[in-house]
């Protein structure tokens, strides 16, 4: 008999922002959100195109039932899928997870809800799963990405130098964060005084 899975899916919510685990439930919504500033467009990042977001969401199902992926819907205040996110190639005997594939409609980009989407998360990895790392990545030249993994206290671990092969045809070069275990309580104090402003 296999060890339980150690990142399994689950419901996160504070008074900003929920995390609900992603189904075709939320298709609609996401396809709007995704149309809200032509998202799809940005060559560096992934999000799919309105009509893709049914194929995205049983994409990223596919990869919660392989054990790799836990994926979630971000809904906004008025209880409506704004974005998603995931926890993702996740190490089940290391404790060591990613957080990524998240995007968000234009309406509600640095608007706060992603130090509160972030928080949420982290909080279980480290709390409830006894996370030792949780690690972040993003295109070199997604400046945009980086500054906000930057400003949740995530510390640059290096450059994966043409790392992956772009749908456009273009070599990422993958800037890799993570933070640890010994990090969170100082990361964790500073994400809750800048989500109680």
């Amino acid at each position: 008999m296999s060890p339980l899975p150690w990142m399994t899916p689950t419901e996160l919510r504070s008074a900003q922002v929920a995390l609900v685990p992603l189904s075709q439930d939320h298709a609609a919504d996401l396809a709007e959100a995704a149309a809200d500033g032509a998202l799809h467009r940005l060559w560096y990042t992934s999000v799919p195109t309105p009509e893709a977001v049914p194929a995205e969401i049983d994409r990223r199902l596919a990869l919660q039932d392989a054990g790799s992926m836990v994926p979630f819907a971000i809904l906004g205040p008025e209880g409506r899928a704004v974005g998603m996110t995931t926890y993702m190639n996740i190490d089940h005997g290391n404790r060591r997870v990613e957080i990524g594939s998240t995007w968000y409609r234009k309406s509600v980009q640095r608007s706060g809800l992603n130090t509160a989407c972030k928080l949420l998360m982290l909080r279980h990895a480290f709390e409830d799963r006894d996370a030792i790392a949780v690690e972040f990545r993003t295109h070199r030249l997604n400046r945009q990405s980086r500054a906000a993994i930057e400003r949740l206290g995530a510390q640059l671990d290096g450059i994966l130098r043409a790392h992956m092969i772009l749908p456009n045809g273009t070599q990422r070069d993958t800037a890799v964060y993570s933070i640890t275990a010994a990090d969170w309580p100082a990361i964790r104090a500073n994400l809750e005084f800048m989500t109680s402003r």
